[in-house]
C-alpha cells in the first residue's frame, strides 16, 4: 500500500496501516465556538505521519495516544511529526536524514510520552529536505525489538520526504 501527501510518501509492507494527516488551522472563531482543538491559535499545522503494524484507530493524538493503548507485544507504532521551519538548523534537529536503522538499545520505557507497562519508546529528531521532524517509535514490548524492528526499519527506509 502506498501513501502520499504533503511531500511525504511511503510504501507499507503487508499488514501495516498508515495515515498522513494535517490538522486544521485553529482560529479565534474555532476557539470561541467551544469545539475541541489540538494545537494553538495561529499555529501553522504541519503533517503528522502514523505508521503501525496493527489497525490504527481513527481518533489518535500526534504521538499516538489512542493507538499505543491498543498495542500488543509484537506491535510497533511510528509517528513522524513535522516541526515548523524555525526548527531547521537548530541543535535539536542537527541529525541529517530520516532514521532507518533503529536498534533495540535505543529504546527505553523512559522515552515514552506516556508510560505503559512493557512498552518502550525512542525519539530521534532530524532534518531532511530542509524540514525538521521527530521520529517517535513505540514497541508493544521491549523484548520484541529484535523481531519487530527489522520491519519498522524497512518501512522507514521506504519513506521519502520532499522539500516543501
Amino acid at each position: 500500500m502506498k501513501l502520499q501527501a504533503h511531500g511525504i510518501e511511503t510504501t507499507l509492507p503487508p499488514g501495516w496501516e498508515g495515515r498522513i494527516t494535517l490538522r486544521s488551522p485553529i482560529t479565534a472563531a474555532t476557539i470561541a465556538s467551544g469545539r475541541s482543538t489540538v494545537g494553538a491559535a495561529g499555529e501553522f499545522p504541519n503533517p503528522v505521519v502514523h505508521l503501525a503494524n496493527f489497525a490504527l484507530p481513527e481518533d489518535r493524538g500526534d504521538y499516538g495516544s489512542g493507538a499505543v493503548d491498543l498495542m500488543g507485544p509484537d506491535h510497533v507504532f511510528i509517528a513522524l511529526f513535522e516541526f515548523g521551519p524555525e526548527s531547521v538548523g537548530t541543535a535539536l534537529f542537527r541529525r541529517k536524514g530520516l532514521p532507518t536503522r533503529l536498534r533495540p538499545n535505543q529504546f527505553s520505557g523512559s522515552a515514552l510520552q506516556r508510560t505503559l507497562p512493557g512498552q518502550a519508546g525512542c525519539q530521534i529528531f532530524f532534518t531532511t529536505a530542509n524540514r525538521a521532524f521527530c521520529c517517535y517509535t513505540v514497541l508493544g514490548r521491549q523484548s520484541s525489538a529484535p523481531r519487530i524492528l527489522p520491519q519498522a526499519n524497512q518501512t522507514l527506509a521506504a519513506t521519502r520526504i520532499s522539500p516543501r
